[in-house]
């Protein structure tokens, strides 16, 4: 052991070039971890699209043991060069773009592959941006197909945007304390029908209204009598030129009355309000609501896929 609970590698990785070293993370490394990201996505994308909040979200999920779960590669300097985490059947790898090009990739994908394998997984999935033409290359090389793909859209907000008056029967609200249960089961109920596993509140909240960047005001909220129908979640990052909405969910029975429009409508108004230029939103193909985003008229910044492959047993 090596400083205030940090596990270093018991034994060097054979994949790890002559003058790096790795170990496991610590809370105190999301800025470091931070770093590295944006600089992967500036040299990608050309902005910063990960928020330091989200990747210390990542940290916190329940069930993640950081000791075993993850591992930072830093260069000779102490800088971090290389990220990864695996979880159940998801793993992320990063590599600074500094560091590109020496291996650091290929052995995080090994070694996201073998603490899953280990964890007894028979499957694991990575999310690649599609401008990462090396990434994709190396999954699709590993035994990676495609699973899903997923879309950044974005809507200019040059202008006070109209909102339509909710459907009939149905009022609407900013999100306020107390509403964090209903909410909660809400967006699970209606992710249900995608998502792979349902998450506990615990997690949810770490990944949503626990968020130091959750903008309640920008979170609009439709309720039918006094049951929550419908709900959007958002997130207002400080020094940043656009809001960026993180839930959309509409219970099944209130759907296709143009509820979703009017939520988002009125939180692109927030955010115009508030100075925002633009507000941005993820969604994927399992979901079948990029056309519903398109009518808004958002647009597709860029894509990603979510690749998987599975796990021979040793």
């Amino acid at each position: 052991m090596t400083g205030a609970g940090v596990r270093t590698s018991a034994l060097r990785p054979d994949w790890l070039p002559a003058g790096y070293r790795c170990r496991s993370v610590t809370p105190a490394d999301v800025d470091a971890i931070h770093h590295l990201v944006a600089a992967y996505e500036r040299a990608l994308h050309g902005r910063e699209m990960t928020g330091a909040d989200r990747l210390a979200a990542e940290l916190s999920r329940p069930g993640l043991r950081p000791h075993s779960d993850t591992l930072l590669v830093l260069d000779g300097a102490g800088g971090p060069a290389g990220y990864g985490w695996v979880r159940g059947r998801r793993a992320r790898v990063h590599v600074h773009p500094g560091h590109q090009g020496r291996g650091l990739g290929s052995g995080l994908l090994l070694w996201t592959e073998t603490r899953a394998r280990r964890a007894g997984g028979d499957r694991l999935a990575q999310t690649v941006s599609d401008t990462d033409r090396a990434a994709t290359a190396l999954l699709r090389t590993s035994g990676y197909s495609r699973l899903v793909t997923e879309w950044l859209l974005e809507i200019a907000l040059p202008q006070e945007p109209d909102v339509p008056g909710p459907p009939a029967g149905i009022t609407v609200r900013p999100f306020r304390h107390g509403d964090e249960q209903a909410a909660y089961q809400l967006t699970e109920d209606a992710f249900d029908e995608w998502q792979p596993r349902r998450k506990n509140y615990a997690e949810w909240a770490l990944r949503t209204v626990e968020r130091p960047t959750f903008l309640p005001a920008a979170s609009p909220v439709a309720f039918a009598g006094d049951q929550m129908v419908g709900a959007v979640l958002s997130l207002d990052a400080p020094g940043r030129d656009e809001g960026y909405v993180e839930r959309v969910a509409v219970r099944r029975d209130h759907r296709d009355r143009g509820l979703a429009r009017t939520l988002l409508r009125e939180a692109f108004r927030t955010f115009h309000r508030r100075g925002r230029q633009a507000c941005t939103l993820w969604t994927h193909s399992g979901t079948g609501a990029l056309s519903l985003y398109e009518r808004l008229g958002m647009t597709v910044r860029h894509s990603s896929t979510v690749y998987c492959r599975a796990l021979a047993t040793d």
